[in-house]
């Protein structure tokens, strides 16, 4: 047993109370692939607010707390602007919100790279801090010895390769990547590192699709896929995405539902409700009991 937070979905409010530890662990994630085959694919979503994090925690191994919450959440126009204190905010919302699956945090941008030391001291804040699992990494050769040196001490690591977010202005923008030969050797190699530094999975991000069929037969570790293969070891989305949040996606997101038209109706409904004076109705009041004196104001 373990004290954490279950959110009261009457109330929306949290209270801590005991639970039992029910989480997957990172070697559970990493042993989902044994000799190449993955026979029970990796679910990864997006979460960035504890109550988002209770939906979606039944239905998912691992939960990313994406700097995709730049965009997302706070309206920026790249995840380079994110900030150690949001990721942190943000992780342990999620975490207060789950339970059962794997919680693994971004490191934002800046943050990471100087370093061995500057990655361990922020991959530490973050364990610390929010209660996550793991931390995830954007960069291939030139971070495995990073990988290397955070994984020998405690700390678990996923790695990202592919198209790179935080490298966008490098990149020149966010399309597929993978086309040429000499990239597309480039990405594998950078697949290689990571995984043989100790990643104990690997995010593939917008690439060729044979490109990522071939570092899933490649590498140990599982791969989940965004914009890359249904031969991953696993799948992972922007839940906003899936859900239909926003207008305009990705050609490689489905989505799932479309939350974004239901808000709208909603909003229109009670706005309606509200201009017409039909809310709130009576049963919506706070009324004096029967045979009370009336409060004096």
């Amino acid at each position: 047993m373990s004290t954490t937070f279950k959110l009261d979905t009457a109330t929306s409010r949290a209270h801590p109370v005991p639970e039992p530890v029910r989480r997957l662990t990172v070697p559970a994630i990493q042993g989902r692939k044994k000799d190449g085959v993955t026979a029970e694919p990796v679910v990864m979503l997006t979460a960035y607010t504890a109550r988002m994090a209770q939906l979606l925690d039944p239905h998912c191994d691992m939960l990313l707390v994406g700097d995709s919450l730049g965009q997302v959440i706070y309206g920026l126009d790249t995840t380079v602007r994110v900030t150690l204190d949001m990721m942190v905010a943000h992780g342990a919302a999620v975490v207060r919100g789950s339970y059962r699956s794997v919680v693994v945090v971004d490191l934002p941008f800046g943050t990471y790279e100087a370093s061995p030391e500057q990655a361990f001291e922020t991959s530490a804040r973050v364990l610390r801090e929010t209660g996550a699992a793991a931390v995830k990494m954007e960069g291939g050769e030139v971070l495995a010895p990073t990988i290397e040196f955070l994984v020998k001490r405690g700390i678990p690591v996923v790695g990202h390769v592919g198209l790179t977010p935080q490298a966008v202005n490098v990149l020149g923008g966010y399309g597929a990547r993978g086309r040429s030969e000499a990239e597309a050797k480039k990405i594998a190699a950078d697949a290689r590192a990571v995984a043989g530094a100790g990643a104990f999975a690997l995010v593939i991000e917008g690439v060729m699709e044979p490109l990522a069929r071939a570092i899933t037969a490649d590498v140990s570790c599982p791969t989940i896929g965004i914009g890359a293969s249904p031969a991953c070891d696993g799948q992972v989305l922007v839940v906003d995405d899936m859900l239909g949040m926003f207008e305009r996606v990705p050609r490689f997101v489905r989505r799932f539902d479309d939350v974004a038209s239901r808000i709208t109706v909603a909003a229109q409904s009670y706005a309606g409700a509200v201009r017409d004076r039909s809310f709130p109705a009576e049963a919506e009041l706070y009324q004096p009991k029967a045979g009370a004196p009336a409060a004096k104001p």
